[in-house]
C-alpha cells in the first residue's frame, strides 16, 4: 500500500462495510474516519440506502461532512453546498418492468423509493429483508405505477437474469444482499457516475479516491476509482479486482486502513 498517501477522498459504503452486522458504526472505525477529515481527506458515504435511514444510522458529525450519495447515485445532496441532484426512473420504464415482474410471478413483492418515501405492493414485515427500521406505505399496484421512482426494489422473483436482460438497455439493474434484493435504477445511475459527478463538483480526481465496498453495487466504482478496498465479507468479484482486501466489517476493516492513510501524514 505504498501509493496510499496519494489518496485525496475516501468513500464509504455503509451496509456489510462499514456498518457492523449490528448495524452499528464502532468507535474505531468513526474515530478513524474523523481523523481523516480533520486532516483534510475528503468523505462521501456512497449507499443504497434512503436519506431517513442513513440518519438513523451515522451519527450528525458525519452527515454534516459533505456529500451523501442515496440508491446507489439516483440522489445526490452535498450538505456542505447547494449541490442536490435527483435521477429518477423513467416512469413509462418503471410501470413496463412492473408489468413484466406480476406477469412473470404474481407473488413478487414490488416497492418504490420516491425522495425519502417508500412504498409497496404487499403489507410485509421489510426489517429482515431491506435491512429497514420502518416499513412501507401499502399502496395498489395501480398506485405504485402513479408514483414517481427514485429506486425500484423487487424481493421474492426468482428470475433476476432474465428480468435483468429484458431490461439491461433502459435501465441499471444490480442484485444485492445475497441475491434477495433486486434494485432498480434509471440508465446510468450508479455509485460510480454519482462520485464521478462529485469528484468534478469539488474537484478531485477519481484516481486519488479510495473507495470501500462489499457487494454488486459497489463493483463499477472498484473499476473507476484509485483505490478500491474490498472488504473480508466482500463478494470474489470486488476481491479480484481490489487494491487491497481489508479485514471484515465485524472486525473494523475501514479503521484498519484509514489508520494506515492517517498515519502517511501527506493530506493535511
Amino acid at each position: 500500500m505504498d501509493l496510499i498517501s496519494n489518496v485525496k477522498g475516501i468513500v464509504l459504503d455503509l451496509d456489510g462495510t462499514l456498518l457492523n452486522s449490528q448495524k452499528e458504526i464502532s468507535n474505531r472505525n468513526l474515530q478513524a474516519i474523523l481523523e481523516c477529515y480533520r486532516q483534510g481527506i475528503t468523505v462521501i458515504f456512497a449507499t443504497a440506502r434512503p436519506p431517513r435511514s442513513v440518519k438513523d444510522f451515522l451519527p450528525w458529525e458525519l452527515q454534516e461532512m459533505g456529500p451523501i450519495v442515496y440508491y446507489n447515485g439516483a440522489l445526490i445532496i452535498d450538505y456542505t453546498s447547494e449541490y442536490r441532484q435527483h435521477y429518477p426512473v423513467e416512469s413509462a420504464i418503471k410501470n413496463e418492468i412492473i408489468e413484466y415482474v406480476i406477469t412473470h410471478h404474481s407473488g413478487a413483492c414490488l416497492s418504490i423509493e420516491s425522495e425519502d418515501t417508500w412504498y409497496s405492493n404487499k403489507t410485509l414485515d421489510y426489517s429482515k429483508a431491506m435491512n429497514a427500521i420502518v416499513n412501507p406505505i401499502v399502496v395498489s399496484l395501480d398506485e405504485l405505477k402513479e408514483i414517481k421512482a427514485s429506486k425500484l426494489l423487487i424481493t421474492q422473483y426468482p428470475y433476476y437474469e432474465k428480468l435483468q436482460k429484458q431490461f439491461e438497455h433502459k435501465v441499471n439493474t444490480v442484485c444485492t444482499d445475497s441475491g434477495t434484493l433486486i434494485q432498480i435504477m434509471a440508465k446510468g445511475v450508479s455509485k460510480k457516475q454519482a462520485i464521478m459527478d462529485l469528484c468534478v463538483q469539488i474537484q478531485l480526481n477519481i484516481n486519488n479516491i479510495m473507495a470501500f465496498g462489499d457487494d454488486w453495487n459497489d463493483l463499477d466504482l472498484f473499476h473507476a476509482c484509485g483505490f478500491p478496498i474490498a472488504m473480508e465479507n466482500a463478494i470474489p468479484e470486488l476481491k479480484e479486482i481490489a487494491y487491497f482486501v481489508t479485514k471484515s466489517n465485524d472486525e473494523d476493516g475501514v479503521a484498519q486502513v484509514l489508520e494506515r492513510l492517517i498515519c502517511t501524514g501527506n493530506n493535511a
